[in-house]
């Protein structure tokens, strides 16, 4: 038998003639699923990902770097073919040019964001995922995947002492999701389908969303996207004397007020850990305020969220019974890799409702007809889903609940710790009430008058922030201005850091806090 053909078109006959090329002669496909080279050059990425682990403190954690660095140091085009053994060099290029141009967000040192903890496993489980590379958006394209997503959402919910009623075995359900705000919004979408039925589609203009002045923008931005009004997402202001929580008295007026007006209350998002000082807002409380005009809540514990692997910090979620969805980041503080949201809702088919394919889905499997599977593309945005599940699971299954209790633990010591070393410093005060790892503090005005003292005082903790930042081998830090405060924030929870990697960042802070103050004297005295 002849072998096959294959008919192309030759781009060199200016007749537009179409040539066939035997099967032996067609151009060779890259062999981009080759197991020998697949377990040299992952051999090579492992040695270099160790390397970076045992070396990551000597980086800066913030590189001083000007925007277009690294568009200087590589080509305009990438390459039509490979350079020889151009895994090896590429990898070269990570270590030389790529590494020392990030910040480093597993350094110890990293005390600006809320942590990005990993872990061993979750990282050789987010390499297993990309290595098997399914897409569980329907159960029948992936039945362990789904089922695995599925048994991981209640482990964890159930390790996190979440109320039963958003747990599959309680009726409820969840799923894994990139983003806290992927959450939010297919909260919000579920929750307008669900109230513009009860009061028609052409009432959409009259809904409201509630939040704190605390409440990650996040919320907003969904609210936004779901077609709310912009002057219909409500932030309700916080103050210090409340530890900067949603109150549930000005949310009963905010919602009272708009009924008045004519307005349909439709959504409330509280917070356990906001973003800047860590606030928790009164679940339970706000859920009775909700539940008199059956308006949807929903907690964002996006950082908080995993604390709740320990006893002592359930009582931040009492009254949870009462809410309609609940988000964590699981990749902030729990030992998964970027990224991993989960999120549980107590009633599956009001999302659903919101959510689902109308269409006849390609794929189907008979096995599934009559029974009641799960499918995630009904759940969320995106019909392509990563298998988060996978990694989720190697790392309840490698850590176990104590380990990670274990974990969350040491990381709040070292914030008591560095609590104590704040206060027991005259000139820095402790700002809000600590809570989990997140410390906020400032340096005092020493200004004897009260006078502009609040102005001075906020000037200096800028200036402060700037220095700290600009030491090569000190902390990297962040900042927040609440209630007309500014102050540092320090959180603490890099998988990394230890009690003697804060030590020596407050060490860092004390020393460019005496610079300025004593250049701060000699400037008053030379006026004087």
């Amino acid at each position: 038998m002849a072998p096959p053909h294959h008919t192309v078109y030759d781009g060199a006959n200016q007749n537009g003639t179409v040539v066939e090329l035997a099967a032996q002669e067609k151009l060779q496909r890259p062999d981009v699923l080759n197991a020998d080279d697949f377990r040299r050059q992952g051999k090579q990425v492992i040695e270099l990902i160790a390397d970076y682990y045992g070396g990551i403190s000597d980086y800066p954690v913030h590189p001083n770097v000007t925007p277009g660095f690294l568009r200087k140091l590589l080509p305009t085009e990438a390459p039509a073919c490979p350079e020889p053994d151009a895994f090896t060099s590429a990898l070269q290029d990570v270590r030389d040019i790529i590494l020392p141009g990030l910040t480093h967000w597993q350094s110890p040192r990293h005390m600006a964001h809320f942590p990005a903890s990993s872990s061993t496993v979750g990282a050789l489980g987010e390499a297993l995922a990309a290595g098997i590379n399914v897409n569980p958006f329907t159960w029948a394209a992936s039945p362990a995947g789904t089922e695995l997503e599925m048994v991981v959402v209640d482990w964890l919910g159930k390790a996190l002492h979440l109320p039963n009623s958003l747990l599959f075995a309680g009726g409820g359900g969840g799923t894994l999701l990139a983003t806290t705000g992927e959450a939010i919004l297919c909260a919000v979408v579920a929750a307008r389908d669900q109230k513009l039925e009860q009061i028609s589609v052409g009432r959409i203009g009259d809904l409201v969303v509630y939040c704190s002045d605390q409440t990650h923008f996040a919320l907003v931005k969904s609210a936004r996207i779901a077609g709310i009004r912009r002057d219909h997402c409500r932030e309700i202001r916080t103050c210090r004397a409340n530890m900067f929580a949603l109150s549930p008295m000005d949310l009963h007026a905010a919602m009272k007020a708009d009924v008045e007006a004519g307005l349909v209350p439709l959504f409330l998002c509280a917070t356990v850990g906001t973003t800047k000082t860590a606030a928790v807002d009164p679940i339970g409380e706000l859920c009775a305020v909700a539940a008199a005009h059956d308006v949807w809540v929903h907690v964002d514990a996006a950082y908080a969220g995993s604390a709740l692997v320990c006893p002592e910090f359930r009582h931040v979620i009492d009254g949870a019974e009462a809410v309609d969805s609940f988000s964590m980041n699981a990749h902030k503080w729990l030992l998964v890799s970027n990224d991993c949201c989960a999120m549980w809702v107590k009633k599956p088919r009001t999302l659903i409702a919101a959510l689902a394919v109308e269409q006849e889905v390609i794929m189907t499997d008979r096995a599934s007809e009559g029974h009641d599977v799960v499918d995630y593309m009904d759940w969320n945005i995106n019909l392509t889903r990563r298998f988060r599940a996978l990694k989720l699971w190697l790392v309840l299954r490698c850590y176990g609940t104590d380990g990670l209790r274990d974990h969350i633990r040491s990381h709040v010591r070292i914030a008591e710790a560095f609590e104590k070393m704040v206060e027991a410093d005259a000139r820095f005060e402790v700002v809000t009430e600590r809570m989990f790892s997140l410390v906020c503090f400032r340096l005092r005005s020493p200004e004897p008058d009260q006078s502009g003292s609040e102005e001075t005082a906020n000037a200096l903790n800028r200036q402060l922030l700037e220095e700290v930042n600009a030491v090569t081998s000190g902390p990297y830090t962040s900042f927040a201005n609440v209630g007309g405060i500014y102050m540092l924030r320090w959180a603490i929870g890099s998988t990394l850091t230890e009690e003697r990697h804060v030590a020596d960042a407050w060490k860092v802070v004390q020393e460019r806090a005496s610079a300025i103050l004593c250049k701060m004297e000699s400037i008053n005295a030379s006026r004087a």
